[in-house]
């Protein structure tokens, strides 16, 4: 039965959790702990996804039935990945890299089941606008950026204020392509949703 289709997000990310909220698709959270590394060799362009597979391989341990939604997201600048920052001086640095210039986010998913599975990645283009110094500071003091990979949040001040445009979904540089998700899920498993004329 559809209606007893169960979605679990293995994701600690509120950002996550609060687009599957957006998208009234009901879900349960489960905690997995996966060491995020990856082959020196790969791609910046496949170690989001790469990372999500592996998430999703731990996760799908974790339940008997429904589907498991894990995902990573990560930030380029000139073919570099930007990590989440270690401290106050890293994401300084990391920020001023960023600003008055272009960047790429790109966040790999996977959905997984016992029957079937589905990994994709979404990317947008982030174009900045120059930061001054005390501008980073005292947004790093405030929001706190240590949990976001390239040290900001595209929901928070920068994102209104220092953000020009983006090319792609803002949802993705949320870090969860949540448009994406809904129509693999739908498509790929089934899964039924109110909005749809159909209990989920």
């Amino acid at each position: 039965m559809f209606n007893e289709m169960k979605i679990y997000l293995a994701s600690g990310s509120p950002r996550r959790k609060e687009l599957l909220e957006a998208a009234d698709i009901p879900f349960s959270r489960i905690h997995i702990e996966v060491e995020e590394v990856y082959p020196d060799t790969l791609p910046a362009s496949e170690v989001a996804v790469y990372l999500a597979k592996r998430k999703a391989e731990v996760a799908l341990e974790k339940i008997d039935s429904g589907i498991v939604i894990t995902a990573d997201t990560v930030v380029i600048k000139d073919g570099r990945i930007l990590e989440k920052p270690g401290d106050r001086e890293h994401a300084f640095e990391m920020i001023s890299d960023l600003a008055d210039g272009v960047h790429e986010v790109i966040t790999g998913v996977c959905l997984y089941s016992h029957t079937a599975r589905e990994c994709f990645s979404d990317r947008t283009k982030v174009y900045l606008l120059p930061m001054s110094d005390a501008e980073i500071f005292s947004y790093i003091d405030k929001y706190q950026p240590f949990d976001k990979a390239g040290a900001y949040g595209i929901q928070e001040w920068i994102g209104w204020t220092k953000i020009n445009r983006i090319e792609g979904s803002f949802a993705n540089v949320m870090g969860l392509p949540i448009a994406d998700v809904y129509h693999r899920l739908i498509g790929t498993f089934g899964y039924r949703h109110a909005m749809n004329g159909m209990k989920s």
